[in-house]
């Protein structure tokens, strides 16, 4: 089994279809965060790839670069864990974009520990700080920003931050933009960690409804939202693709 270490972190990471997804649990994950905040560090980034993230980065050699130069990347998928499982590759659990931006906010909500939120579209930010900020009294927020993955975003969250601090920043752009828009300006962005998230705005807003909590704990969550988004359909496809080169490799190495 082909492992990794963060170059920054030390946690182990285990190749899946040549991403590298760090062995990690939450409760690691968050005292990990309370760590790099303490200590003033910066410029780190944390991605959440799911099987349609790895399928996207066997087509393009930058955007696996990103993904495997993260300092943490975080498992978003039950397709990845069950090919983990398969081929006897520890990734760490299981741990959606929504339950971690969730968990840090609760974690930090009593520490002077700040958080921003960029992206998701019109008015979807401003909506999901709201509902944070509802349910976790007391979390300090710095920046909320629907923005663009472009140049001129970065510009934006500098004027609005030079005043405030920013610790965490929670990017919410869509994949694979987000990832190439972090690596791109992570030196430039006032957060010591950036994070990111994908669609978990609009679920934390309200703007689209999250599977059932027994969909969720048999990994059916996709099938919800597929039902849900019916348009997501030719995504899906990436899918079985990737079960089948799961099961390619798992063949090739019972030989």
């Amino acid at each position: 089994m082909k492992k990794t270490y963060s170059k920054i972190s030390g946690f182990k990471k285990n190749m899946i279809l040549g991403i590298g997804f760090s062995d990690v649990n939450l409760t690691q994950v968050l005292e990990y965060i309370r760590e790099i905040v303490k200590k003033d560090h910066k410029n780190r980034y944390f991605v959440t790839p799911n099987p349609e993230l790895v399928m996207l980065a066997k087509g393009d050699t930058r955007y696996k670069r990103v993904l495997n130069d993260a300092d943490l990347a975080l498992t978003d998928g039950v397709g990845v864990l069950l090919a983990g499982k398969a081929l006897k590759t520890p990734v760490g659990e299981r741990i959606t974009g929504v339950d971690l931006i969730e968990n840090v906010c609760k974690d930090i909500v009593d520490q002077p520990i700040t958080v921003g939120f960029l992206g998701g579209g019109s008015g979807v930010a401003e909506k999901t700080a709201e509902c944070l900020l509802k349910k976790y009294p007391g979390l300090k927020i710095g920046l909320v920003h629907e923005g663009n993955p472009d140049t001129s975003t970065l510009g934006v969250i500098n004027e609005k931050t030079k005043n405030e601090k920013l610790d965490i920043l929670f990017v919410a752009f869509g994949s694979p933009k987000q990832e190439l828009w972090i690596a791109e300006n992570l030196q430039s962005l006032p957060a010591k960690i950036t994070i990111g998230v994908g669609g978990a705005f609009d679920f934390i807003s309200g703007k689209v409804k999250r599977a059932p909590k027994w969909m969720q704990d048999f990994g059916l969550e996709w099938f919800f939202r597929l039902l849900n988004q019916p348009w997501r359909i030719k995504r899906q496809f990436s899918l079985i693709i990737f079960i089948f080169l799961v099961l390619k490799e798992l063949i090739a190495k019972k030989k």
